[in-house]
Parts: C-alpha cells; structure tokens; sequence
C-alpha cells in the first residue's frame, strides 16, 4: 500500500478579478438617471473628495474627442465601455474591456467632469431611412414599484404584436398618476404615423391591466371600468355614471327617472358608486411616481439628418478634489489615515471617470439606434426595421450584454414621443428578392391594414395574404400570417366573412 504524501506544488494562472470598481462601473450603466442621481449623492456624502461640479460652460463629451484628436471624431473611435468582445460569457466580456479601461485609466490619469455629448449624421434623404461595496439600486431604492413600472410588467401578458407593443408603451409613458390617459389621441396618432382608431384599440386593451380603472380617459370611464370589471355595469349603472353632475347636486329625484329605479337602489347604487377609486394610480403613492425624464434627445437637423444629444439636466456632475487631497494626505499620521485619504482618491477617481464613460456609452449606443430607425423617425411605426442587440453591439464595438444594460431603463425623446430605447428592437422577415430584410412589425402592419380593407365580396384568405406580401418583396410563410393574425386578435376569412355579413 503505497503511502500518503505531502508535496507542495507552484501553478501559474491567469484569471480575471471583478475588483468593486469594476462592479461599480457595469452597474452604473443600468441605473436610469434618477436612480444614478440618488447613488452620486451617496458617494458625495460618504467621500469626502468628491464635490460637485458646478462650473459653467463644462466641455462636452464630443468636444472632449473632438479635442483628442481626429480618431476620436469618428462615432466607432468614441472611448466607451467595451473593445470587440470575444467572450462567450456576457460578464467575462464586461469584465476584459473593463479591465483595460482601467489599466488605460491608471495610465492617463481620471478626467474631472463630463457634460453633453452630440453625435450628428446625415441619413439619405427625409425618410430614407466609488465605493469598495456592489451598489444594488433596487436594494437602495426607497420606493415602492412606481404606477408605470407596474404596467409596463404586464405588458408581457398581453399578445401584442411588436408595433402595437410601443405603441402601448408609450401610453403608459404619458398617463399621469392619476392613473389616467389624458394626452391627446389624435396628436399621439400622427405623432406616431397610424390613426387614432389603432392608437384607442391598443388603449382598450391596456384598460384591462390592473388597477381596475387604470388608463381611463375620463373619471366616468375609470368607474365604469371597475365597475366592468365587477360584472356591475348595467344598464341602471351606466345611465348613474353618465349623469355624474345631476349626482353631485343631489337631485335624486331626476336620478330615480333616468336610471329606472326606486329610492333604495338607488341608495345601494350610490353606495356602491362611492366604494369605487376615482384615481387607482394613487395606489403606487403619488409621492414616488415621476414624470419620465429622457436620457437622450433626437432633433430633426434643416439637412433632414438627425441630431443626437445628451441630456445635461440628467447628468449628475462631479470632480474630485485634488487640492483638498494634498492638504489631507501631508497631514495624515497614521497608516489607517493614509489607506483612508488613498481608497477616497482611488474611488473618487474612478467615479469620475465611470460617470464619463456611461455618457459616453448611452450616446454612443442611442446614436446607432437612431442611424438604425430614421425611416421610423421619418414616417412612423409601420416604418420600423429589423433590429436586434447584435446589430448594434458590433456596429459600435460592444458586447451584447453592454447594449442590453445602455437600453434598458434609458429613454430618448423623439419628434414622434418619448420612448424606452429597448423598443426599438424588433425581429426581421426576409425579403423576396433578397435585399434588406423587413421588420416583422412592418409586416404584421401591412396584415392588418389589408385586412381593415376587406369587403364581402373580397375577404382575404392567409393564403392570399402572403401572395400579396410576396408581391410587394416579402417573403412569408402561410402559418407566420396565420399566427400574426392569431396575435392580433383578428379572425379567420370565414369568421371576417361573417361579420361583414351580418354588418352589411
């Protein structure tokens, strides 16, 4: 039986360590702008070599690679977060480029502020489309789950198609807290290129969400919501609701005649009316509900290109405090003050730099979306194209994982709204004669709208659809129309031929 020895064995390695300031800057770019703004004032508060930076005139970020040098002037020369990833693992590949960012970082020193940035481009013609602790914003966040978020959650329970996705996404971006739906439909119709009835049927259905009431026009509309809700809207209950002003005098007579019934149910009637929520957004606190703050701004340019800035109003400023440091650390005495003075300059520095490398990203990011969905800015939603995160992860020389975090949370204001950056990524059908593939938004679109103008005598099967799809260069498969269909709640040919019928 051989015996048990003990040897001592020297193995080289190389491995990557996700320091906490690496932790810091990869989450940093998933904070939106108010949480970003409470987790700056923390560190201000808790850093003593951080102060805020409140110079006028700052130079912007593009003015700073404008100012780098002629490399630096090209969109994919932007210094951002990420060199090409060649990591299969999302974190692996934040962890290397953010690794020799900070290598470069230690090399050139940290930069002192940031302000906005611009990225401008022409498109073909108007149409052509610092703490050592791992920051939890959700743990840190003192508010409950805001009315918006709640909705935008259930957005995933409903069979929207991609187009009718956004475009109830951005409803819920302009209801107030209140709860209420009170933009102007015919504006927020051209606003996004398609007519009002479409704008009211994506509405409907996001009146089914919870709260009850919530996404109603009027307060007769959030009652009787509820009250739908509660199998209570009768006839006798409509009629109450829609005199709401002869109730509020108290003319209760008037109200017996019109509703058709006796004083006590009447009475039960009011009762029930009173129990009901007149705002239901106020269930998420009105205190923590927000109006939505976009990140990025898209302007239309005279030559019909696109200018894409940074909203300065949203970026918190800081600088670290160099004088203040060489005062401090000739004073320090003790090994524990200068470990103190030195881990407050590290992170102090790294914040800093973290904050102008996020600019940067969002910009960098927001602007090939932008280049990538002019013809959306252009005509409208029908005019979506196919995108996906590695389209433009490798367009601006990202990881996947770094694209997903930038539009997450980020929203950038439009000539056509404020939308979450996130949206604009839609799948693709491949196109008949094999030029640019189209976004299946814009085919589930063309579905719908040969469909709107069927008549008796000329009711589309799923057949004829895609002949007709592949007339127009769309190459389709029958059971992709029939589940696009499905998805859009519209009947077969013969259930359409049959309500024409019986319309007719």
């Amino acid at each position: 039986m051989a015996g048990l020895n003990q040897k001592l064995e020297i193995r080289q390695g190389q491995g990557l360590v996700m320091t906490p300031q690496l932790q810091q800057a990869i989450k940093l770019l998933q904070l939106n702008n108010l949480e970003l703004s409470a987790y700056v004032e923390e560190e201000l508060e808790r850093n003593p070599l951080l102060e805020r930076d409140e110079r006028e005139g700052q130079e912007s970020v593009s003015e700073a690679a404008e100012r780098e040098g002629a490399e630096a002037r090209a969109e994919r020369e932007e210094v951002s977060f990420d060199s090409p990833a060649q990591a299969e693992d999302s974190l692996d590949a934040d962890r290397e480029t953010l690794y020799d960012d900070s290598k470069a970082d230690m090399a050139g020193g940290a930069g002192d502020s940031y302000g906005a940035g611009s990225t401008d481009w022409s498109k073909t013609g108007k149409g052509g489309s610092l703490s050592g602790e791992d920051y939890d914003a959700a743990a840190n966040s003192s508010r409950d789950k805001t009315l918006r978020e709640h909705l935008h959650d259930q957005l995933a329970d409903i069979a929207f198609d991609v187009r009718d996705r956004l475009v109830a996404a951005h409803l819920i971006d302009l209801a107030d807290d209140d709860g209420y739906m009170r933009a102007d439909l015919d504006e927020t119709a051209e606003k996004l290129g398609i007519t009002r009835s479409e704008v009211e049927e994506v509405l409907c259905r996001l009146q089914q969400l919870e709260p009850a009431g919530v996404m109603a026009c009027s307060l007769q509309e959030c009652l009787a919501l509820q009250l739908k809700e509660k199998n209570r809207l009768d006839p006798a209950m409509a009629a109450l609701i829609d005199h709401l002003v002869i109730l509020a005098k108290h003319d209760y007579v008037r109200l017996r005649e019109i509703c058709g019934v006796d004083q006590e149910d009447l009475e039960d009637m009011i009762a029930e009316l009173r129990a009901l929520t007149p705002k239901p957004g106020l269930a998420f606190g009105s205190d923590n509900t927000r109006a939505i703050e976009p990140d990025v701004f898209v302007r239309e340019r005279p030559d019909y290109g696109w200018a894409v800035e940074l909203n300065t109003d949203t970026l918190p400023r800081v600088l670290v405090n160099n004088q203040y440091f060489a005062e401090i650390s000739t004073a320090a005495r003790s090994d524990e003050e200068k470990v103190f003075i030195s881990e407050c300059s590290q992170n102090a520095s790294w914040l800093v730099k973290s904050l102008e490398q996020r600019a940067r990203t969002i910009l960098k990011v927001a602007s090939e979306i932008v280049r990538q969905q002019d013809a959306f800015l252009a005509k409208g939603v029908a005019w979506l194209r196919p995108l996906n995160l590695k389209t433009v992860a490798d367009a601006v020389g990202m990881h996947e994982s770094t694209v997903s975090r930038v539009t997450s949370n980020k929203y950038v204001a439009t000539p056509r709204g404020l939308f979450e950056m996130k949206y604009f990524f839609t799948s693709s059908i491949a196109s008949a004669d094999g030029g640019e593939a189209y976004s299946a938004e814009a085919v589930r679109y063309r579905i719908k709208a040969m469909i709107e103008c069927e008549t008796i005598d000329d009711v589309l099967s799923d057949d004829k659809i895609v002949e007709r799809l592949l007339s127009d260069g769309i190459d389709i498969a029958r059971r992709t129309v029939a589940k696009y269909r499905e998805a859009m709640n519209i009947p077969s040919s013969v259930q359409r031929r049959r309500i024409l019928k019986r319309s007719a």
